[in-house]
């Protein structure tokens, strides 16, 4: 018969000597036998610590077009009267010698002369600056003027943004020479970029203006 200890109130199977240990009876009054490597307690391995991809990412700065100007020639003489007399969205300012026109959509106002020449405002993108001006060359078209849309190109941008924290604007127009401030002219430090080419006002509260 096989030998049982008891240790603890519990049974303990005993190994016979060739490599087998006899387990005491199970519910179903039968013996079981397997080998030592299978009667060992299973032990669960604890669960990996979830990898974690996201990284700490700094703040990031998004700057804001505001403004596109661009400008074109329709290379023809424009009668501004006429123009203030039939076109649409139009005042005419005589002492400036110029018209000023508005489009709702994109929402943009053009100063046209009488050489010919219109600058276009109030864009918040190259494309819609493009799409202004040929529609404010197609209204003058309707005009009856000979129209020829030449010379487009963007001359400004004008961009904003915040920065997270204040700026000692004194401290900083003295360490660099190429800003200028002039606090009883403007409240904000110029400063001017080479490369790309460019101008920035600069702010105590943090608030940088780029043309």
């Amino acid at each position: 018969m096989m030998a049982t200890a008891v240790q603890k109130n519990s049974l303990k199977g005993l190994s016979n000597g060739n490599g087998l240990v006899h387990q005491p009876l199970n519910g179903y009054g039968e013996e079981v036998v397997c080998a030592p490597e299978e009667c060992a307690p299973v032990t669960e391995q604890p669960e990996a610590a979830p990898i974690n991809d996201s990284v700490a990412e700094e703040p990031e700065i998004d700057i804001m077009i505001n403004n596109v100007v661009c400008s074109f020639s329709v290379r023809c003489h424009l009668n501004l009267r006429e123009i203030a007399l039939n076109g649409i969205n139009v005042e005419y300012r005589k002492e400036n010698g110029k018209i000023t026109m508005k489009l709702r959509r994109p929402y943009t106002t053009a100063s046209i002369w009488s050489s010919g020449k219109v600058t276009c405002t109030g864009a918040t993108s190259e494309l819609q600056a493009k799409i202004a001006a040929r529609r404010f060359a197609r209204c003058l078209q309707k005009l009856g003027f000979k129209v020829r849309f030449n010379n487009y190109r963007v001359v400004n941008v004008l961009g904003t943004c915040s920065m997270p924290f204040a700026i000692k604007i004194n401290s900083f127009s003295e360490r660099h020479k190429e800003a200028d401030y002039e606090p009883e002219l403007h409240p904000g430090v110029t400063y001017k970029l080479q490369n790309p080419k460019a101008t920035l006002k600069i702010f105590s509260t943090g608030s940088v203006t780029v043309t």
